[in-house]
Protein backbone atom coordinates (compact mmCIF):
# COMPACT_ATOMS: atom_id res chain seq x y z
CA UNK A 1 0.00 0.00 0.00
CA UNK A 2 1.24 3.40 -0.99
CA UNK A 3 -0.65 6.38 1.58
CA UNK A 4 -1.31 8.64 -0.55
CA UNK A 5 -2.18 11.13 2.66
CA UNK A 6 0.27 10.09 4.28
CA UNK A 7 3.16 10.64 1.78
CA UNK A 8 1.94 13.76 -0.46
CA UNK A 9 -0.14 15.60 2.49
CA UNK A 10 1.69 14.56 4.86
CA UNK A 11 -1.38 13.47 7.30
CA UNK A 12 -0.70 10.95 10.22
CA UNK A 13 -2.92 7.78 10.55
CA UNK A 14 -3.37 4.99 13.31
CA UNK A 15 -1.74 2.62 10.56
CA UNK A 16 1.47 4.49 9.28
CA UNK A 17 3.75 2.69 12.01
CA UNK A 18 2.65 -0.79 9.91
CA UNK A 19 4.22 1.06 6.52
CA UNK A 20 6.82 3.38 8.13
CA UNK A 21 7.70 2.61 11.21
CA UNK A 22 7.14 6.05 12.68
CA UNK A 23 6.11 6.58 16.40
CA UNK A 24 2.43 5.66 16.86
CA UNK A 25 0.37 8.71 18.92
CA UNK A 26 -1.23 7.43 21.84
CA UNK A 27 -3.88 5.02 21.62
CA UNK A 28 -3.00 3.87 18.54
CA UNK A 29 -1.11 1.03 16.94
CA UNK A 30 2.49 0.64 18.34
CA UNK A 31 5.16 0.80 15.92
CA UNK A 32 6.45 -2.45 14.78
CA UNK A 33 10.38 -2.76 14.60
CA UNK A 34 12.46 -2.55 11.44
CA UNK A 35 12.70 -6.14 10.14
CA UNK A 36 16.49 -6.82 10.15
CA UNK A 37 15.41 -9.96 7.65
CA UNK A 38 12.21 -10.87 5.72
CA UNK A 39 12.08 -13.55 8.95
CA UNK A 40 11.67 -11.31 11.55
CA UNK A 41 8.83 -9.71 10.31
CA UNK A 42 4.92 -10.76 10.87
CA UNK A 43 2.71 -10.52 7.61
CA UNK A 44 -0.99 -8.83 7.89
CA UNK A 45 -2.85 -11.98 6.98
CA UNK A 46 -5.80 -12.00 4.43
CA UNK A 47 -8.05 -14.88 5.06
CA UNK A 48 -10.92 -15.98 2.52
CA UNK A 49 -13.21 -17.69 5.41
CA UNK A 50 -15.39 -18.58 2.42
CA UNK A 51 -15.27 -18.82 -1.36
CA UNK A 52 -19.32 -18.67 -1.50
CA UNK A 53 -20.44 -15.08 -2.35
CA UNK A 54 -24.07 -13.52 -3.55
CA UNK A 55 -22.35 -11.47 -6.22
CA UNK A 56 -20.39 -12.49 -9.30
CA UNK A 57 -17.78 -9.99 -9.56
CA UNK A 58 -15.67 -9.21 -13.05
CA UNK A 59 -12.50 -8.99 -11.45
CA UNK A 60 -13.07 -11.83 -8.63
CA UNK A 61 -9.54 -12.83 -7.77
CA UNK A 62 -11.29 -16.09 -5.72
CA UNK A 63 -13.95 -16.68 -9.29
CA UNK A 64 -16.69 -16.77 -6.69
CA UNK A 65 -20.36 -17.07 -6.97
CA UNK A 66 -23.38 -18.01 -5.18
CA UNK A 67 -23.09 -21.84 -4.52
CA UNK A 68 -21.20 -23.44 -1.66
CA UNK A 69 -18.47 -24.77 -2.58
CA UNK A 70 -16.86 -28.43 -0.70
CA UNK A 71 -13.62 -29.02 1.25
CA UNK A 72 -13.67 -25.74 3.14
CA UNK A 73 -12.30 -25.28 6.51
CA UNK A 74 -14.29 -26.66 9.52
CA UNK A 75 -15.37 -24.68 12.53
CA UNK A 76 -12.25 -27.06 14.74
CA UNK A 77 -9.63 -26.48 11.72
CA UNK A 78 -10.33 -22.72 11.67
CA UNK A 79 -10.01 -21.74 15.31
CA UNK A 80 -7.22 -23.35 15.82
CA UNK A 81 -5.91 -21.13 13.10
CA UNK A 82 -6.74 -18.28 15.01
CA UNK A 83 -4.71 -19.30 18.03
CA UNK A 84 -1.85 -20.07 15.72
CA UNK A 85 -2.14 -16.30 14.09
CA UNK A 86 -2.34 -14.89 17.55
CA UNK A 87 0.29 -17.06 18.67
CA UNK A 88 2.69 -15.77 15.85
CA UNK A 89 1.75 -11.77 16.35
CA UNK A 90 0.49 -10.88 13.31
CA UNK A 91 -0.30 -6.95 13.25
CA UNK A 92 -3.70 -7.78 11.26
CA UNK A 93 -6.41 -9.95 10.34
CA UNK A 94 -8.32 -9.04 7.46
CA UNK A 95 -11.72 -11.47 6.81
CA UNK A 96 -12.45 -11.71 3.11
CA UNK A 97 -14.15 -13.88 0.92
CA UNK A 98 -16.22 -14.58 -1.36
CA UNK A 99 -18.72 -12.85 1.15
CA UNK A 100 -17.71 -13.64 4.67
CA UNK A 101 -20.71 -12.83 6.23
CA UNK A 102 -22.42 -15.96 4.03
CA UNK A 103 -20.02 -18.33 5.78
CA UNK A 104 -22.23 -20.50 8.49
CA UNK A 105 -20.16 -19.79 11.55
CA UNK A 106 -18.46 -16.56 10.99
CA UNK A 107 -19.93 -14.76 14.13
CA UNK A 108 -18.37 -17.80 16.07
CA UNK A 109 -15.01 -17.23 14.65
CA UNK A 110 -15.01 -13.20 14.84
CA UNK A 111 -15.24 -13.46 19.11
CA UNK A 112 -12.33 -16.10 18.96
CA UNK A 113 -10.60 -13.27 17.29
CA UNK A 114 -11.54 -10.91 19.65
CA UNK A 115 -11.13 -13.25 22.36
CA UNK A 116 -7.22 -14.00 21.74
CA UNK A 117 -6.65 -10.20 20.75
CA UNK A 118 -6.39 -10.04 17.08
CA UNK A 119 -6.63 -6.86 15.27
CA UNK A 120 -9.76 -7.77 13.23
CA UNK A 121 -10.80 -6.41 10.22
CA UNK A 122 -14.00 -7.24 7.43
CA UNK A 123 -13.24 -7.35 3.93
CA UNK A 124 -17.06 -7.09 2.47
CA UNK A 125 -19.57 -6.79 -0.28
CA UNK A 126 -21.72 -4.43 2.47
CA UNK A 127 -24.87 -5.67 0.39
CA UNK A 128 -25.84 -8.23 3.70
CA UNK A 129 -24.89 -5.18 6.10
CA UNK A 130 -28.55 -4.17 7.01
CA UNK A 131 -28.84 -2.08 11.12
CA UNK A 132 -28.45 -5.75 13.67
CA UNK A 133 -25.78 -6.75 11.41
CA UNK A 134 -24.18 -3.89 11.66
CA UNK A 135 -24.91 -3.52 15.40
CA UNK A 136 -23.69 -7.05 15.63
CA UNK A 137 -20.33 -6.27 14.27
CA UNK A 138 -20.03 -3.63 16.52
CA UNK A 139 -20.56 -5.58 19.75
CA UNK A 140 -18.46 -7.78 18.87
CA UNK A 141 -15.45 -5.22 18.86
CA UNK A 142 -15.17 -4.40 15.53
CA UNK A 143 -13.44 -0.54 14.33
CA UNK A 144 -13.17 -0.90 10.86
CA UNK A 145 -15.25 -2.84 7.86
CA UNK A 146 -13.34 -2.12 4.33
CA UNK A 147 -16.33 -2.06 1.63
CA UNK A 148 -16.33 -2.67 -1.50
CA UNK A 149 -17.55 0.15 -4.50
CA UNK A 150 -15.90 -0.09 -7.60
CA UNK A 151 -18.09 2.89 -9.01
CA UNK A 152 -21.18 5.11 -8.70
CA UNK A 153 -24.53 3.48 -9.32
CA UNK A 154 -24.63 1.42 -12.54
CA UNK A 155 -20.82 1.09 -12.79
CA UNK A 156 -20.58 -0.69 -10.16
CA UNK A 157 -23.43 -3.10 -10.57
CA UNK A 158 -21.73 -3.90 -13.67
CA UNK A 159 -18.54 -4.62 -12.25
CA UNK A 160 -20.70 -6.86 -9.54
CA UNK A 161 -23.22 -8.63 -11.27
CA UNK A 162 -26.25 -7.53 -9.85
CA UNK A 163 -28.49 -4.44 -10.31
CA UNK A 164 -29.17 -4.25 -6.76
CA UNK A 165 -25.33 -4.04 -5.88
CA UNK A 166 -24.96 -0.76 -5.61
CA UNK A 167 -28.03 0.64 -3.83
CA UNK A 168 -27.68 -2.77 -1.06
CA UNK A 169 -23.90 -1.68 -0.67
CA UNK A 170 -24.12 1.88 -0.17
CA UNK A 171 -27.34 1.27 2.83
CA UNK A 172 -24.88 -0.94 4.15
CA UNK A 173 -22.41 1.35 4.15
CA UNK A 174 -24.24 3.83 5.77
CA UNK A 175 -25.56 1.09 8.39
CA UNK A 176 -21.61 0.46 9.31
CA UNK A 177 -21.40 4.45 10.02
CA UNK A 178 -24.31 4.60 12.28
CA UNK A 179 -23.06 2.09 14.32
CA UNK A 180 -19.95 3.77 14.32
CA UNK A 181 -18.12 1.59 12.52
CA UNK A 182 -15.54 3.11 10.43
CA UNK A 183 -15.15 2.77 6.87
CA UNK A 184 -12.93 1.73 4.08
CA UNK A 185 -13.55 2.11 0.36
CA UNK A 186 -11.91 0.08 -1.73
CA UNK A 187 -11.88 0.42 -5.82
CA UNK A 188 -10.63 -2.04 -8.91
CA UNK A 189 -9.27 0.86 -11.67
CA UNK A 190 -9.85 -0.32 -14.92
CA UNK A 191 -11.24 1.51 -18.28
CA UNK A 192 -14.42 0.43 -16.70
CA UNK A 193 -14.54 3.12 -14.02
CA UNK A 194 -11.34 5.07 -14.31
CA UNK A 195 -13.81 8.47 -15.56
CA UNK A 196 -16.23 8.07 -12.55
CA UNK A 197 -13.03 9.47 -9.89
CA UNK A 198 -14.65 13.13 -9.70
CA UNK A 199 -17.88 11.27 -9.15
CA UNK A 200 -16.17 8.79 -6.47
CA UNK A 201 -13.90 11.18 -4.40
CA UNK A 202 -17.71 13.43 -3.86
CA UNK A 203 -19.56 10.24 -2.63
CA UNK A 204 -16.08 10.05 -0.21
CA UNK A 205 -16.80 13.66 1.13
CA UNK A 206 -20.69 13.35 1.23
CA UNK A 207 -20.97 10.04 3.03
CA UNK A 208 -18.02 11.20 5.37
CA UNK A 209 -15.74 7.74 4.38
CA UNK A 210 -13.20 7.45 6.24
CA UNK A 211 -10.41 5.46 4.21
CA UNK A 212 -10.25 4.68 0.76
CA UNK A 213 -8.03 2.03 -1.55
CA UNK A 214 -7.65 2.84 -5.21
CA UNK A 215 -6.19 -0.97 -6.44
CA UNK A 216 -4.62 -1.71 -9.86
CA UNK A 217 -5.76 -4.78 -11.61
CA UNK A 218 -4.06 -7.85 -10.60
CA UNK A 219 -4.61 -10.22 -13.26
CA UNK A 220 -5.67 -13.51 -11.52
CA UNK A 221 -9.12 -15.42 -11.30
CA UNK A 222 -11.59 -13.60 -13.60
CA UNK A 223 -9.30 -10.78 -13.36
CA UNK A 224 -7.01 -12.30 -16.35
CA UNK A 225 -9.87 -11.93 -18.61
CA UNK A 226 -9.82 -7.98 -17.95
CA UNK A 227 -5.92 -7.65 -18.74
CA UNK A 228 -6.58 -6.01 -22.32
CA UNK A 229 -9.13 -3.51 -19.97
CA UNK A 230 -6.35 -2.74 -17.68
CA UNK A 231 -5.51 1.09 -17.63
CA UNK A 232 -2.56 2.31 -20.10
CA UNK A 233 0.51 3.51 -18.80
CA UNK A 234 -0.76 6.93 -19.80
CA UNK A 235 -4.24 5.88 -18.44
CA UNK A 236 -2.20 5.52 -15.29
CA UNK A 237 -0.63 8.81 -14.49
CA UNK A 238 -3.24 10.03 -15.37
CA UNK A 239 -5.88 8.74 -13.19
CA UNK A 240 -2.68 8.92 -10.25
CA UNK A 241 -2.62 12.78 -11.03
CA UNK A 242 -6.27 12.92 -10.27
CA UNK A 243 -6.24 11.02 -6.96
CA UNK A 244 -3.25 13.11 -6.23
CA UNK A 245 -5.12 16.69 -7.14
CA UNK A 246 -8.29 15.12 -5.31
CA UNK A 247 -6.59 13.85 -1.97
CA UNK A 248 -4.60 16.93 -1.75
CA UNK A 249 -8.23 19.25 -2.19
CA UNK A 250 -9.74 17.48 0.56
CA UNK A 251 -7.08 17.99 2.67
CA UNK A 252 -6.43 21.19 2.37
CA UNK A 253 -10.34 21.82 3.01
CA UNK A 254 -9.71 20.07 6.11
CA UNK A 255 -11.23 16.60 5.27
CA UNK A 256 -9.06 14.14 6.89
CA UNK A 257 -9.04 11.44 4.29
CA UNK A 258 -6.72 7.86 4.35
CA UNK A 259 -6.19 7.68 0.68
CA UNK A 260 -4.06 4.66 -0.43
CA UNK A 261 -3.32 3.32 -3.60
CA UNK A 262 -2.55 -1.08 -3.53
CA UNK A 263 -0.77 -3.50 -6.01
CA UNK A 264 1.63 -1.12 -7.36
CA UNK A 265 4.63 0.10 -5.38
CA UNK A 266 5.53 2.43 -8.94
CA UNK A 267 3.09 4.72 -7.34
CA UNK A 268 5.22 5.58 -4.94
CA UNK A 269 7.99 6.18 -6.92
CA UNK A 270 5.83 8.48 -9.00
CA UNK A 271 4.82 10.16 -6.53
CA UNK A 272 8.54 10.81 -4.83
CA UNK A 273 9.54 12.29 -8.55
CA UNK A 274 6.25 14.38 -8.92
CA UNK A 275 7.00 16.28 -5.10
CA UNK A 276 11.36 16.68 -6.37
CA UNK A 277 9.87 18.50 -8.46
CA UNK A 278 7.65 21.15 -6.49
CA UNK A 279 9.39 20.25 -2.58
CA UNK A 280 12.32 18.80 -2.78
CA UNK A 281 12.86 18.39 1.18
CA UNK A 282 9.12 16.80 1.61
CA UNK A 283 10.34 14.37 -1.61
CA UNK A 284 13.48 13.29 0.28
CA UNK A 285 11.06 12.42 3.50
CA UNK A 286 8.96 10.41 1.62
CA UNK A 287 11.88 8.50 -0.23
CA UNK A 288 13.03 7.74 3.33
CA UNK A 289 9.68 6.59 4.25
CA UNK A 290 9.63 4.43 1.13
CA UNK A 291 12.88 2.94 1.54
CA UNK A 292 12.06 2.00 4.98
CA UNK A 293 8.49 0.31 3.93
CA UNK A 294 10.97 -1.87 1.20
CA UNK A 295 8.65 -2.03 -1.79
CA UNK A 296 5.01 -1.85 -0.04
CA UNK A 297 3.76 -3.55 3.24
CA UNK A 298 1.87 -5.44 1.04
CA UNK A 299 5.00 -6.68 -0.48
CA UNK A 300 3.65 -10.51 -1.49
CA UNK A 301 5.37 -12.79 0.65
CA UNK A 302 6.98 -10.91 3.25
CA UNK A 303 4.61 -8.13 4.70
CA UNK A 304 1.06 -9.64 3.30
CA UNK A 305 0.09 -13.27 3.28
CA UNK A 306 -2.99 -14.88 2.74
CA UNK A 307 -4.94 -18.33 3.72
CA UNK A 308 -7.63 -19.31 1.68
CA UNK A 309 -11.00 -21.04 2.21
CA UNK A 310 -9.63 -24.47 1.48
CA UNK A 311 -6.68 -23.61 4.27
CA UNK A 312 -4.01 -23.09 1.48
CA UNK A 313 -1.45 -20.42 2.31
CA UNK A 314 -0.16 -18.69 -0.70
CA UNK A 315 2.02 -15.16 -0.78
CA UNK A 316 -0.87 -12.83 -1.01
CA UNK A 317 -4.82 -13.02 -1.82
CA UNK A 318 -4.08 -12.61 -5.67
CA UNK A 319 -1.90 -15.67 -6.11
CA UNK A 320 -3.92 -18.21 -5.70
CA UNK A 321 -2.31 -20.97 -8.13
CA UNK A 322 0.48 -20.96 -5.73
CA UNK A 323 0.16 -22.70 -2.42
CA UNK A 324 3.09 -23.28 -0.20
CA UNK A 325 1.33 -25.33 2.19
CA UNK A 326 -2.08 -26.39 4.18
CA UNK A 327 -2.66 -25.40 7.53
CA UNK A 328 -4.76 -28.30 7.70
CA UNK A 329 -1.23 -29.94 7.91
CA UNK A 330 1.01 -27.66 9.50
CA UNK A 331 0.40 -24.33 11.16
CA UNK A 332 0.73 -21.13 9.32
CA UNK A 333 3.33 -19.81 11.40
CA UNK A 334 5.10 -22.62 10.21
CA UNK A 335 4.40 -22.85 6.83
CA UNK A 336 5.51 -19.00 6.44
CA UNK A 337 8.78 -19.12 7.77
CA UNK A 338 9.42 -22.53 5.47
CA UNK A 339 11.55 -21.32 2.66
CA UNK A 340 12.39 -24.71 1.05
CA UNK A 341 10.18 -23.73 -2.11
CA UNK A 342 12.37 -21.56 -4.01
CA UNK A 343 9.65 -19.25 -4.76
CA UNK A 344 9.07 -18.66 -0.96
CA UNK A 345 12.94 -17.64 -0.82
CA UNK A 346 12.98 -15.86 -3.35
CA UNK A 347 10.58 -13.36 -2.33
CA UNK A 348 12.05 -12.76 1.33
CA UNK A 349 15.05 -11.57 -1.10
CA UNK A 350 13.63 -10.40 -4.52
CA UNK A 351 16.21 -8.29 -5.70
CA UNK A 352 18.40 -9.92 -6.92
CA UNK A 353 16.48 -12.44 -9.22
CA UNK A 354 14.35 -9.19 -10.84
CA UNK A 355 14.34 -9.02 -14.42
CA UNK A 356 13.87 -6.38 -17.53
CA UNK A 357 12.85 -3.74 -16.56
CA UNK A 358 12.62 -4.32 -13.11
CA UNK A 359 15.92 -5.84 -12.92
CA UNK A 360 17.44 -2.44 -14.52
CA UNK A 361 15.52 -0.02 -12.58
CA UNK A 362 16.90 2.30 -10.07
CA UNK A 363 14.16 2.70 -7.58
CA UNK A 364 14.04 -1.19 -6.74
CA UNK A 365 14.21 -0.01 -3.28
CA UNK A 366 11.49 2.24 -3.09
CA UNK A 367 9.31 -0.14 -5.56
CA UNK A 368 10.44 -3.96 -4.73
CA UNK A 369 9.39 -5.09 -8.10
CA UNK A 370 6.26 -4.47 -7.42
CA UNK A 371 3.31 -6.85 -7.42
CA UNK A 372 5.05 -10.61 -8.72
CA UNK A 373 2.09 -12.11 -9.57
CA UNK A 374 1.03 -9.92 -12.18
CA UNK A 375 4.31 -10.80 -14.10
CA UNK A 376 3.59 -14.43 -13.30
CA UNK A 377 0.40 -14.89 -14.16
CA UNK A 378 1.34 -13.17 -17.55
CA UNK A 379 4.86 -14.76 -18.04
CA UNK A 380 4.78 -18.12 -15.63
CA UNK A 381 7.47 -16.25 -14.34
CA UNK A 382 7.70 -14.54 -10.96
CA UNK A 383 11.09 -12.58 -11.62
CA UNK A 384 10.04 -10.99 -14.78
CA UNK A 385 9.39 -7.37 -14.89
CA UNK A 386 5.92 -6.44 -13.41
CA UNK A 387 3.66 -5.16 -17.32
CA UNK A 388 1.65 -2.72 -15.74
CA UNK A 389 4.31 -0.68 -14.70
CA UNK A 390 4.21 2.93 -15.99
CA UNK A 391 7.35 4.68 -15.38
CA UNK A 392 9.36 5.51 -18.57
CA UNK A 393 13.01 4.40 -19.66
CA UNK A 394 14.19 8.00 -18.28
CA UNK A 395 12.57 7.35 -15.00
CA UNK A 396 13.76 4.02 -14.07
CA UNK A 397 17.34 4.94 -15.31
CA UNK A 398 16.86 2.94 -18.13
CA UNK A 399 18.68 4.54 -20.98
CA UNK A 400 21.42 5.83 -18.61
CA UNK A 401 22.19 2.35 -18.09
CA UNK A 402 22.17 1.14 -21.47
CA UNK A 403 24.59 4.32 -21.99
CA UNK A 404 26.96 3.52 -19.91
CA UNK A 405 26.70 -0.04 -21.07
CA UNK A 406 28.09 0.88 -24.31
CA UNK A 407 30.47 3.27 -23.41
CA UNK A 408 32.06 0.49 -20.79
CA UNK A 409 31.90 -2.15 -24.20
Amino acid sequence: MIGISKLYCNDSFAHDPLRYGEKAQAGTLQPHHRAQSAKERRPVVVWNLTRTCNLRCIHCYTESESKLYPNELSTEEALKVIDDLAAYKIPSLLLSGGEPLLRHDFWQLLRATQKVGLRTVLSTNATLIKPDVAEKLKEHGLIYVGASLDGIGEVHNKFRGQPWAYDKAVKGIRNCKKAGIKISLRITLTRHNVNELDRYFKFIENEDIDRICFYHLAYSGRGRKLVSEDLSAEETRAALDKILLKSKDLHDRGFKKDILTVANHADGVYLYLKLLKTDPQRAEKVKELLAWNGGGANSSGVGVANINFLGNVHADQFWQTLPFGNVKERPFSEIWEDTSHPVMAGLKNRLPLLEGRCQKCQWQSLCGGSLRVRAYSLNGNPWAEDPACYLTDEEIGFKQAEALSEQSS
